[in-house]
C-alpha cells in the first residue's frame, strides 16, 4: 500500500473518531481493565486524580446465621467483610500507578470448578497517601453478585475515583468465589451487608479516626452500585420492600426461616432501616423480580434517582418480566434503563481475563464473558453513564444531555457518542 494511500486511511480514522487515544501504559506495555478503547464515549476517560487503592476488613457483629438453625432458631454470628477502597491520591510524577490484583477462577467446594488463582493489572497506587486538596469526596459502594468478589468491576471503581468518588468494593461472604455457601445467606445479607459498611465508612471517616479514611469522604453524599445480587440488594437497601411471596420462598430455601420479613415492605421495621444518606441508585441487571421477589407495593417503594444497566436477552434476571418490570414498576423514582440490545447477563464486570490458565474450565470464561458485545466496549460505555448519572446526583454537574436521549440514535448518533457508535442500545427515562 503506498504511503500517501496509508496516509489517507489515517486521517479517515481520526475524522471518524477511530483512532485510539494514547494511554500510559503498564510496564510489560499491555493494556488494562477501564482503559479506552478507539470509540469509546466521551465521559469514559479517566479523571484528573491519582488512584490509589488499599484493603480492609470490617466485622459486622451478631448477625443471623440464617444457614445453621439449633432447635428452630438461628445462631447469631459475625461477618467479616473484606473491602477494597479506592480513592483520590497524591502519586509521585516519576512513579506509574500499577497495581497487582489477586483473585480465582472457581467455586469453593466445587470439585468440578476447583479454585485457580490468577492475577490482573490495574491503574492504580496501593497505599498511596490520600489527596485530601478537594475536600471529602462523595461514597461509593459497590457489590457483586452471586458468585462474585470486590474486584469484579475495577474498571468503573479505578474510573471513578479517578474522578473524585472514595469508592468501596465489598467482598460479600458466603458469596464469593473463595467462599461460596447457600443461597438463603446471600438473599438475606446483601441490604444488611451494605448499610453495615455505610457505617464503617462514615465512622472512619469521622475526624479522629486515625484511619487513612479521616476526613476522606462524606458518607452523607453516598450511591450504591450493585450487579445482579448485589443489584438485588441495592434496590432492597433503598426502598423496594420484598413481598410476601419473597418471604415465603425465602422460608422455603430456608427450612422455614422467617428472617427475610425484616427486608419486606410490609414489617414495621424496613421503612425506618432506609438510609437518607444514599442518594442514588446503579443497578445492573439485579435479579429477583422473575421470582417474585417484588410487587407493585415494593417497586413503587423506590424513590432514589435510579440508572438501570440490562442486556435484552438476559437469561439470569431476565428482561420484559425481570429488570425492565422492575423499570416500569419503581413508579416513584426518576429512573433511566440503558438496554444492550442482544446482550445476556454479563453487562458489568471486567473482560475475561485475557488467558485462562491450561486446564480451568470453560465456564470460568463464560463468568464473564457477553456472546454479541465486546466486554471492553461495555465497560466503556458504562463509565461514561455512571460518570453522568453520578456527577448529576452525587456532584450536582450538568451531564443531563448525556442521559436526556432518544430511545435510540435513529436520528443521529447520542451525545457523547462518536458517529456511527451509539448503536445497539436504547434508552428510557421516565419521571414519578
Amino acid at each position: 500500500m503506498k504511503s500517501t494511500t496509508i496516509r489517507y486511511l489515517f486521517l479517515l480514522l481520526f475524522t471518524l473518531g477511530v483512532v485510539c487515544p494514547i494511554i500510559a501504559q503498564t510496564p510489560d506495555n499491555t493494556f488494562v481493565n477501564g482503559d479506552l478503547l478507539p470509540n469509546s464515549p466521551e465521559l469514559s476517560v479517566r479523571g484528573t486524580y491519582g488512584v490509589g487503592v488499599r484493603t480492609l476488613t470490617v466485622v459486622h457483629k451478631d448477625q443471623v446465621d440464617v444457614l445453621h438453625q439449633k432447635d428452630g432458631k438461628h445462631p447469631l454470628y459475625d461477618r467479616s467483610l473484606t473491602l477494597e477502597v479506592w480513592y483520590p491520591a497524591r502519586l509521585p510524577a516519576d512513579k506509574p500507578a500499577v497495581v497487582t490484583y489477586e483473585s480465582v477462577f472457581g467455586i469453593a467446594n466445587n470439585p468440578n470448578r476447583p479454585l485457580v488463582p490468577f492475577t490482573f493489572t490495574g491503574r492504580a497506587s496501593r497505599d498511596a497517601e490520600p489527596d485530601i486538596t478537594s475536600g471529602a469526596y462523595p461514597l461509593v459502594i459497590v457489590s457483586h453478585g452471586y458468585l462474585g468478589s470486590r474486584l469484579l468491576m475495577t474498571y468503573l471503581t479505578e474510573n471513578l475515583a479517578s474522578k473524585g468518588y472514595v469508592v468501596v468494593a465489598i467482598d460479600h461472604m458466603e458469596s464469593t468465589y473463595r467462599d461460596a455457601a447457600g443461597f438463603p445467606s446471600t438473599l438475606l445479607n446483601r441490604a444488611f451487608d451494605d448499610l453495615f459498611v455505610l457505617n464503617e465508612m462514615a465512622r472512619l471517616s469521622a475526624k479522629g479516626s486515625k484511619s487513612f479514611l479521616s476526613g476522606l469522604l462524606n458518607a452523607d453524599n453516598t450511591a450504591l452500585i450493585g450487579y445482579s445480587m448485589g443489584g438485588y440488594g441495592a434496590l432492597n437497601a433503598t426502598g423496594a420492600g420484598f413481598s410476601p411471596q419473597a418471604v415465603k420462598t425465602f422460608g422455603q430455601l430456608a427450612q422455614g426461616s422467617t428472617a427475610l420479613e425484616v427486608r419486606s415492605m410490609d414489617s414495621p421495621a424496613y421503612k425506618a432501616s432506609l438510609d437518607p444518606r444514599i442518594k442514588a441508585v446503579v443497578a445492573f441487571a439485579p435479579w429477583g423480580m422473575e421470582r417474585g421477589m417484588w410487587d407493585a407495593k415494593g417497586l413503587a417503594g423506590l424513590t432514589l434517582p435510579t440508572l438501570f444497566v440490562a442486556g435484552s436477552k438476559d437469561d439470569i434476571s431476565g428482561y420484559e418480566k425481570g429488570i425492565k418490570a422492575i423499570y416500569d414498576g419503581a413508579v416513584n423514582a426518576d429512573r433511566y434503563m440503558l438496554t444492550y440490545l442482544n446482550a445476556r447477563h454479563n453487562v458489568a464486570p471486567n473482560p475475561p481475563p485475557a488467558s485462562l490458565i491450561p486446564g480451568v474450565s470453560p465456564d470460568e470464561y463464560m463468568h464473564y464473558a457477553e456472546p454479541a458485545w465486546n466486554e471492553r466496549r461495555l465497560n466503556n460505555i458504562n463509565q461514561h453513564f455512571v460518570t453522568a448519572f453520578l456527577g448529576i446526583h452525587l456532584k450536582k454537574m450538568d451531564y443531563a444531555k448525556y442521559l436526556n436521549l432518544p430511545e435510540t440514535d435513529a436520528a443521529g448518533p447520542w451525545t457523547g457518542f462518536k458517529p456511527r457508535m451509539s448503536v445497539g442500545m436504547e434508552m428510557r427515562h421516565a419521571k414519578p
